[in-house]
C-alpha cells in the first residue's frame, strides 16, 4: 500500500510539474544560431530554461505551429528561398524534418497557417508575394497552390520603391488572409479557397502613407485589427467588416514619441493579450515594449507605458497563452528576458529572469 501511495504521488508531481511548463520553439537569424531552439516557461515563477537546439536547418526565421501541436512549420534558405515542415518528437524536445518545398520567388519573410492547419501561407519581403501551399495529411508541404505578386509603392523613397510583403495571418472567420506589405503602404486582402489551398485578391485596407506595414493581429470578436507600422513606428486600429472582408482605420497611435524616434529604430511585432484587453508593441532601437489598453467598446487604444527589455533590437517577443507573462527577444544582445504583466493595467514589471538563445527572432507557444 505505500509503495502504491508514493507512486500514486508521484505521478501527481509528475503532472503538476508537467502543466506548470509551456514549450516555446524560437525561430533564429544570424550566424550564432544553428537552426530552430525550443525552451520552457515556468508560468508559476516566469522562469525559462536554457534555450536548446531542436534541429539544424538555415535561417528558420520565423515559425508557426500546426492546430494539433504535432508540427512546427518555418521558413528556410534552402533552394534560394524555401518553406519547411518538421514533426515533434516524442520526447517533445527535438525536431525531424519532414520536407521542404521552394516558393520561386526569394525568401520567405513570414509564415503561419490557416485555422484548419491545411493551407501554409508565406510572404516573400524581397519577391514582393504571397504564396499559398497545400498541407498534406502526413504534414508535409506539397507543391505551391499559388502566387500572387503585389504592386505599388509608398513616399519612403530608401524603403518604399517596390512592394514588401512582411506578415500573413488569417482572420477569425478563416476567409481571407491578411498580408501588410511595407512597401506599398496596404493590407493586401486574399480569399482563400479551402479546396485547393489557392488565394485569389480580394482588395486591400488603406494604411497610413509612408507607415511601412509590417504585423497585425485581429481581435477574439473579429470586429478590429491592430496593425504595426514599421516605419513611422505607430499602430493603427481598422473597423473589420467580416461578412465584406473589408478594414476602416479608425485610429493611429505611436509606440514611440517622435522625439525619441532616431535612427535606426524600427517598429518589429504586435501582439493581443489573450483576454483581449492589451496590446503590445515592440521598438527596436530604442529597445522596448510599448503597452496600451484597448477599449472594449471601440476598439481604441490608450498608452499605458513602455519598458524596455534589458537587452538589444526586439525583433520578436510573444505573451505567454496564460496571460501572466511577456517573453522578449533580444536579437543582438542573444537574450530571452521575462516580464510580468499587470493584469488590471496591461503594465510590464521585469522579473529579472534572462537566458541566452542564439539570435533569437521568432517565439512561438507550443499548442
Amino acid at each position: 500500500m505505500k509503495q502504491l501511495c508514493l507512486i500514486f504521488s508521484t505521478l501527481i508531481a509528475f503532472s503538476l510539474t508537467q502543466a506548470d511548463q509551456s514549450v516555446i520553439w524560437i525561430g533564429t537569424g544570424g550566424k550564432d544560431a544553428e537552426g530552430i531552439y525550443r525552451t520552457t516557461l515556468n508560468t508559476e515563477n516566469g522562469k525559462l530554461t536554457e534555450p536548446t537546439l531542436a534541429v539544424e536547418i538555415g535561417s528558420p526565421g520565423f515559425l508557426c505551429i500546426s492546430p494539433d501541436g504535432k508540427r512546427v512549420y518555418s521558413t528556410c534558405n534552402n533552394d534560394k528561398g524555401s518553406v519547411a515542415a518538421f514533426s515533434i518528437n516524442e520526447d517533445g524536445k527535438t525536431l525531424t524534418l519532414i520536407n521542404t518545398q521552394p516558393i520561386g520567388d526569394g525568401g520567405s519573410a513570414h509564415v503561419s497557417l490557416d485555422a484548419t492547419g491545411k493551407t501554409l501561407f508565406s510572404a516573400q519581403y524581397g519577391g514582393g508575394s504571397t504564396a499559398s501551399f497545400p498541407i498534406k495529411e502526413d504534414g508535409s508541404i506539397g507543391p505551391r497552390a499559388s502566387l500572387i505578386e503585389h504592386e505599388g509603392s509608398g513616399p519612403n523613397e530608401s524603403r518604399q520603391k517596390s512592394p514588401h510583403p512582411h506578415w500573413t495571418g488569417v482572420d477569425p472567420a478563416n476567409q481571407f488572409v491578411f498580408v501588410p506589405d511595407l512597401g506599398n503602404d496596404k493590407i493586401e486582402i486574399h480569399k482563400i479557397n479551402h479546396e485547393d489551398s489557392t488565394i485569389t485578391p480580394h482588395g486591400f485596407g488603406k494604411t497610413v502613407p509612408g507607415g511601412g506595414p509590417r504585423h497585425m493581429k485581429f481581435s477574439a470578436d473579429a470586429k478590429y485589427a491592430y496593425l504595426l507600422n514599421e516605419l513611422l513606428m505607430s499602430v493603427s486600429v481598422f473597423r473589420y467588416d467580416a461578412d465584406k472582408g473589408t478594414l476602416d482605420r479608425i485610429q493611429t497611435i505611436s509606440t514611440l514619441p517622435e522625439e525619441l524616434q532616431e535612427i535606426p529604430n524600427k517598429a518589429s511585432e504586435i501582439r493581443l493579450h489573450p483576454s483581449g484587453k492589451f496590446i503590445y508593441a515592440a521598438n527596436r532601437g530604442h529597445d522596448s515594449i510599448a503597452a496600451f489598453q484597448v477599449n472594449q467598446k471601440t476598439g481604441e487604444l490608450t498608452f499605458v507605458e513602455r519598458e524596455a527589455i534589458r537587452g538589444s533590437w526586439p525583433r520578436n517577443f510573444n505573451v505567454d497563452p496564460s496571460g501572466k507573462w511577456l517573453i522578449a527577444a533580444g536579437r543582438f544582445s542573444n537574450t530571452l528576458s521575462v516580464f510580468q504583466i499587470d493584469q488590471e493595467t496591461g503594465g510590464l514589471s521585469f522579473t529579472g529572469n534572462i537566458v541566452n538563445s542564439p539570435a533569437p527572432i521568432c517565439l512561438e507557444f507550443g499548442k
